[in-house]
């Protein structure tokens, strides 16, 4: 026994109680907050959390701003083709069968500004788009048009690019947006909010082309996905037929995704000079 300001605590019954009430109503407690917290703001918490993973795996926070460079990027889990080997015999990367990649390198960004540009537009087109599709649907949405995007990125960009970003799955998000409003275009509510994501789109697109670094090629993959998953999860349909057009154009796009990296691992294991071309 413990004294305690009324009486004395058995050390053993408190936390006997502390175990019972985390298996019980604790559980059900967080659980249920989990379920209430909106995922564009979980989304924003991973990606927050890959950054500081980035700062770890450089060794410390002297790369803060500018974020830690390829090789610890690399090693952080960014896209990129080969990590090793030589050119005759490429290891590692996707070519090496790490398609995780796909998946990981969307949380990582080359630098605190990266991050915040990609975080705001996130916050801004997410929460929206959740609103109008719910929570897994928005998850889903994100985690799909971000691999593709990424599939993209490793089938169309040049020799041994390193890519990392959140910027994929957002304009995948953009994409589900443009969609949504697309297929309501006769409210004017409606079409308000598609000329505002059409000149947003334009804008981002024109400096994604004239500014070297900035991968286009997953941005416009990320859009395509997103037009595509935003037809298929409109919840406008009853919601039996939603959940097929949802799982039907998902796929799709995973396999789409599948085939893109299937096919440029085949051509660079065929000839691996590929990778050293600009």
């Amino acid at each position: 026994m413990i004294p305690a300001p009324v009486g004395h605590q058995c050390p053993e019954c408190v936390a006997e109680a502390r175990r019972e009430y985390r298996q019980g109503p604790g559980r059900q407690i967080a659980v249920a907050n989990l379920r209430a917290t909106p995922v564009t703001k979980i989304l924003l918490i991973a990606m927050a959390i890959g950054y500081l993973w980035e700062l770890i795996v450089a060794g410390g926070p002297g790369s803060l701003f500018d974020g830690p460079g390829l090789r610890a990027l690399i090693d952080a889990g960014a896209l990129v083709p080969v990590t090793g080997g030589t050119f005759v015999h490429p290891i590692g990367g996707i070519v090496g069968g790490e398609w995780w990649r796909l998946l990981s390198s969307m949380f990582l960004h080359a630098g605190l500004i990266h991050l915040g540009l990609n975080s705001y537009v996130l916050w801004i087109f997410g929460n929206e788009i959740e609103r109008q599709i719910g929570r897994l649907f928005t998850l889903a949405v994100f985690l799909v048009t971000g691999v593709f995007a990424g599939a993209t990125s490793f089938a169309f960009a040049p020799g041994l690019t390193v890519g990392v970003g959140a910027s994929g799955a957002i304009f995948g998000l953009v994409g589900a947006f443009i969609a949504y409003n697309y297929l309501r275009r006769h409210h004017v509510m409606a079409q308000a909010r598609l000329r505002g994501a059409l000149s947003m789109l334009l804008i981002n697109l024109i400096i994604g082309f004239s500014i070297p670094g900035i991968d286009w090629r997953a941005h416009v993959g990320g859009l395509v996905a997103g037009l595509v998953a935003g037809f298929a999860v409109d919840p406008s349909r009853p919601a039996a037929q939603r959940r097929v057009f949802a799982a039907v154009g998902l796929m799709a796009l995973l396999g789409g995704a599948v085939v893109l990296v299937a096919v440029r691992t085949a051509q660079i294991k065929a000839d691996p000079s590929i990778l050293l071309r600009s």
